[in-house]
């Protein structure tokens, strides 16, 4: 059997400035969850992946990854928000909050 993926279509989906302003935020974190996932599996920093010593070279803060790997992040945080916006719900800041 081939897997064909077939994720929401987002193209549509504008993001409003507000929340594009998390867009940073939103990929650091994701970064974070990994990174974390990762050590709690034994991976440690290596400068290049090996899959076999669970070492790989994006065990780094988000600071020090490459541009190509934090748009990776920044990519994956705009389309789950978007996603979450063509399903229908709304993302605003609590302005309680500010």
């Amino acid at each position: 059997m081939t897997y064909k993926p077939e994720p929401i279509v987002t193209s549509g989906i504008g993001l409003p400035v507000e929340v594009l302003e998390l867009k940073e935020e939103l990929a650091k974190n994701i970064h974070e969850v990994w990174a974390s996932q990762r050590i709690e599996q034994g991976w440690t920093y290596g400068p290049e992946r090996n899959d076999r010593k669970k070492m790989h070279p994006n065990l780094v803060p988000y600071e020090e990854l490459t541009e190509e790997d934090k748009d990776y992040d920044r990519n994956t945080a705009m389309e789950t928000l978007k996603m979450i916006l063509s399903l229908g719900f709304k993302i605003e800041k609590d302005i309680r909050k500010e």
